[in-house]
């Protein structure tokens, strides 16, 4: 008393089948197949390393001696 023999087991799966049809249950067994699936390929996706980050061929150079060529000297105001 109190286990579960396999004639337990076999009662539960004809009351299963004869409530849900057989057509449900193979399309519900068939959606935890895709499930499944869709997160072994998840997680396979996330063990590939990212690619590198591309860094630019030439740094840009900013020229400063045009600026700094003529300074011009500061005006004092003066009030009258």
């Amino acid at each position: 008393m109190g286990g579960v023999s396999i004639w337990h087991w076999i009662v539960v799966g004809v009351i299963v089948m004869l409530l849900f049809g057989r057509g449900k249950v193979s399309e519900l067994m068939g959606d935890v197949a895709k499930g499944i699936k869709s997160f072994k390929k998840g997680m396979a996706e996330d063990d590939t390393p990212p690619p590198p980050a591309q860094q630019p061929a030439d740094p840009k150079v900013i020229d400063q001696t045009a600026q700094t060529a003529s300074p011009q000297p500061a005006k004092a105001e003066t009030k009258a």
